[in-house]
């Protein structure tokens, strides 16, 4: 790249050989389209943290609901009832993945068989317990059942 080096500071920025040296986000100087597609290359909690590096990423990510239709749309795979509730009700993407992320992957460790040995409560991963209703019980009660 002609005048451009790598920051310091990661791949994240690129320094300016035109006038000043100052640095600049990739955001600031791509197509939103690019920036887009290299967010979306983010796990969930990768995304979250890029939201909160700076005011330009938050207002790339924050206003792409693609971003988070991805994500959503893996976790509806384990929690496809929570989902398209959530959904019906009018929540943005981003929203019904924040209100159901952390239960699916809970839901899913307990519907793989994760917890089918456990001897006692005091065994469990203090992680491992989510608020669940009574529905998403029955799912992971039948799981067990049938293995």
């Amino acid at each position: 790249m002609d005048g451009e080096r790598a920051a310091p500071g990661g791949p994240a920025l690129l320094r300016s050989g035109r006038g000043g040296g100052g640095s600049a986000d990739f955001v600031a100087l791509l197509p939103p389209e690019v920036s887009s597609r290299i967010f979306s290359d983010l796990d969930v909690e990768s995304l979250c943290h890029a939201s909160a590096t700076c005011k330009g990423w938050h207002r790339v990510i924050e206003g792409n609901d693609r971003l988070w239709r991805h994500h959503c749309l893996s976790a509806r795979a384990v929690c496809q009832r929570e989902i398209d509730c959530d959904r019906g009700n009018g929540y943005s993407w981003k929203i019904t993945l924040l209100r159901n992320y952390w239960k699916s992957k809970v839901k899913q460790e307990w519907l793989s068989g994760k917890y089918s040995n456990i001897p006692s409560q005091t065994s469990l991963p203090e992680k491992s317990m989510y608020p669940m209703d009574v529905d998403t019980w029955g799912e992971i009660l039948e799981a067990e059942l049938e293995r």
